[in-house]
């Protein structure tokens, strides 16, 4: 399986670059985003590339895909629509239709969130972004996890999260078996991602309960 993964360096992208790295059947991981994730594996192959909104000068890298792992996003505090919807929407679409022509049958699969869909700004952005991945491609899956425990060294790139997870993180295992259906891991993440990949999946959007089926 060759893969194309962006937001190789956030908490998410970090736990679903390790599973692919460790996969046997993961023959090639390329990682597209605006900085390098500073590993070094014979599999990894990185692009670093500052405008991801124009992917011209790299499509010839993006063909003979299997999957593509789309873990870019950011937190919408303090965030104008317009500046979110740049980073959520633009930018994601623009990944879609880069990858697009050469991959078909590409398996394009979105982190996007528990609530997506909903009244709230990012919610409404999040929800067009999946409507638009979802008509684009036949195998498009989009991932709506809850909370995410932080697994193997993963770190988000959000100060505020990371003072967030520091507080919780003593009550964690308590709180996933409490609240098990609102919760994953981002080991659990990247192990369903590649099944999905891999077969498919009943449902083309999935929950916390999904994913962790799937995992």
């Amino acid at each position: 399986m060759r893969v194309v993964l962006f937001g190789a360096t956030g908490m998410i992208g970090q736990g679903v670059l390790r599973e692919c790295l460790l996969a046997p059947d993961v023959e090639s991981v390329l990682s597209i985003g605006r900085a390098p994730t500073g590993q070094r594996h014979e599999k990894l192959r990185e692009i670093v590339h500052k405008d991801l909104l124009d992917l011209s000068s790299i499509q010839d890298d993006l063909g003979d895909q299997d999957a593509c792992f789309f873990c870019l996003g950011v937190s919408s505090t303090g965030m104008s629509e317009a500046d979110y919807r740049r980073i959520t929407y633009d930018v994601t679409m623009a990944a879609g239709h880069a990858l697009a022509p050469a991959n078909p049958d590409l398996t394009f699969i979105y982190v996007s969130g528990a609530g997506t869909g909903g009244r709230a700004m990012w919610a409404q952005v999040k929800g067009q972004t999946e409507d638009a991945l979802l008509a684009l491609y036949p195998n498009a899956y989009m991932f709506r996890p809850g909370f995410i425990r932080a697994m193997h060294g993963a770190t988000s790139r959000t100060r505020l999260y990371r003072v967030m997870y520091r507080i919780v993180s003593p009550v964690v295992p308590l709180i996933m078996r409490l609240f098990p259906k609102q919760m994953t891991t981002t080991e659990r993440i990247g192990l369903a991602m590649l099944n999905v990949a891999r077969q498919g999946a009943p449902k083309r959007i999935l929950d916390p309960t999904d994913i962790n089926a799937l995992a």
